[in-house]
């Protein structure tokens, strides 16, 4: 065949890859091989014990967190093991990656209101055992606590103007004390008049007050515009 030879490389995030070949991208682990969830590239690699090791593409275009690490955020507080509640989850394009991530020790609790994307969702999650499909809404999470365990991590992409309450209502519930959280923010979700760092920091604020600590703010050009991942850390108020 000739052609560039791929390599896998791990990332400094645990349980992610850069694949580096003729393009470089960035890869998770197929939790399923030989199953794809939406259509993206494979990476196969010959392991040492001459078995293949199957990669999924993560496109950053179509996915928050993978636009968070390829723009450098310092931590996403999710790797092998982790439990993550994912609150806007869509049809599962970033869920299935997040399922890569943790692995069959960890579970991705994933929560979507609609249910067109949730039957996506839900056919995703019968090859993956480690997603549990919930198809509820966000702003209501007492009706989904006999499902969801406690959390690692809060990932919220749910573009609404009240987002930070959702966010900060489900920490109360399912995330740990010293758990983290990562919010995505589209500014003209929240509010179309203002400038999107009027914004940013205006939610950042409202965060601080329900005991979410904004720890870093990254923008997410150039695969999106006008939004940013807030990251940081939970204090509940009876901890502090």
């Amino acid at each position: 065949k000739g052609g560039a030879r791929t390599i896998v490389e791990p990332h400094r995030h645990e349980g992610i890859f850069i694949s580096r070949g003729k393009e470089d991208a960035l890869v998770t682990l197929n939790l399923v091989p030989g199953k794809t969830v939406y259509g993206e590239k494979t990476v196969k690699i010959d392991a040492a014990n001459g078995e293949k090791v199957e990669y999924r593409v993560w496109n950053p275009f179509r996915s928050k967190i993978a636009a968070a690490i390829l723009g450098g955020v310092g931590n996403i507080w999710f790797g092998p093991g982790k439990k993550v509640l994912y609150l806007g989850a869509a049809s599962g394009t970033t869920v299935s990656h997040v399922s890569d991530i943790v692995g069959p020790e960890g579970i991705v609790y994933a929560v979507e209101f609609s249910h067109r994307s949730g039957r996506d969702l839900i056919n995703m999650a019968k090859n993956r055992t480690n997603i549990i499909p919930i198809i509820e809404d966000a702003r209501h999470p007492l009706k989904y606590r006999m499902l969801v365990g406690m959390v690692d991590l809060v990932f919220a992409d749910v573009a609404q103007p009240n987002q930070a309450d959702i966010v900060a209502l489900n920490a109360h519930h399912f995330l740990k004390a010293g758990g983290h959280f990562m919010i995505s923010i589209k500014a003209s979700c929240i509010d179309s008049t203002s400038k999107p760092e009027a914004v940013f920091a205006s939610e950042r604020s409202k965060m601080a007050k329900s005991g979410l600590k904004p720890a870093e703010q990254l923008t997410l050009e150039p695969y999106e515009r006008d939004h940013a991942v807030v990251v940081g850390e939970y204090v509940p108020a009876e901890a502090k």
